[in-house]
Order: structure tokens, then C-alpha cells, then sequence
């Protein structure tokens, strides 16, 4: 027999928070979700940009290779 609690749990409503945002359905879009968690992730636990070269560098050749320079009109400087 199920706990008090399993029952509770499976009778509430989804969280709101586990569902993807607009921004989140943007960053999905781009094909770059991935380079941009590990890149999000390395500033976090680093707290300095200087510190996620190489994720930075990740993220940037799958933004272009994904195409997303012609999709958003981004340019190199």
C-alpha cells in the first residue's frame, strides 16, 4: 500500500518551475543548450568570465555552426 505522501505528491499539480520558460525555449532553439549550460555553469562556479575560455570558445563555434549568426543577425567584431 502507497504512503500518505507518494499519493499526495502524485496528485499535485505540476511545479511551474519544471516547465520551460521563453528563455529557456529561446536557448533551446539555438541547437546550443548544452555549451551554454557547461558555459552558465563554469561562471557560476567561477565567478569570472576570463576563467570559461574554452567553454566560451564551445559555445561560439556551435552558435555559428549552428547557424545562429544568420538567424539573429549577430556579427563578429
Amino acid at each position: 500500500m502507497p504512503d500518505a505522501s507518494a499519493k499526495d505528491a502524485q496528485s499535485q499539480p505540476p511545479d511551474p518551475d519544471d516547465e520551460p520558460d521563453e528563455w529557456d525555449k529561446r536557448i533551446f532553439s539555438t541547437g546550443c543548450a548544452d555549451e551554454n549550460a557547461k558555459l552558465t555553469d563554469c561562471y557560476y562556479e567561477k565567478k569570472d568570465w576570463r576563467e570559461c575560455q574554452s567553454e566560451m570558445a564551445a559555445f561560439k563555434q556551435c552558435w555559428k555552426r549552428q547557424g545562429n549568426d544568420e538567424r539573429t543577425d549577430t556579427k563578429d567584431t
